[in-house]
């Protein structure tokens, strides 16, 4: 493949896994995972793709929906290992769970590492950091706290 085909091979890769995160896919999800892949979801860290597909199902499962747009990707193939690539995407997303009355809606930074497998790019690195977020009770809606760098919290 040439770089342009991997960065766009790269992209499908990333929007699968967003897809069939916020579908509950749970086998297709954890296709996008090297068997190596390990994630820190801005200090939630998961050493292998096992424990983070088995997080994700007990965690977001029935009852909690989800949105995960991630878009302005960075991709680069690496000139010295062409089967390797580096990405940076900026993430928004919002949580909801209707059961406990809460919501999440925040920003963040994607940092990726990329691997081709028998031709087949994988996720081997994930995570990211926020660069905000907000959280509130779905009952009071005014009561929405702001968490960030060089936010405090309105309690």
């Amino acid at each position: 493949m040439n770089p342009v085909d991997d960065v766009a091979a790269i992209t499908r890769l990333k929007y699968r896994y967003l897809r069939c995160l916020d579908t509950k896919e749970w086998d297709g999800f954890a296709a996008c995972f090297a068997p190596d892949a390990t994630a820190d979801y801005n200090g939630l860290v998961f050493d292998d793709p096992e424990s983070l597909v088995d997080y994700m199902r007990r965690n977001m499962g029935d009852g909690v929906l989800t949105m995960h747009q991630a878009h302005h990707p960075e991709i680069d193939v690496d000139a010295d290992d062409p089967d390797r690539a580096t990405g940076t995407w900026y993430l928004h997303d919002k949580v909801i769970v209707d059961a406990v009355r809460f919501a999440l809606e925040g920003g963040a930074t994607y940092s990726d590492v990329y691997t081709r497998i028998e031709g087949e790019w994988r996720i081997l690195r994930t995570g990211y950091r926020r660069t905000f977020e907000l959280t509130w009770n779905l009952d009071e809606p005014g009561g929405v706290r702001v968490h960030g760098p060089e936010v405090r919290s309105r309690f």
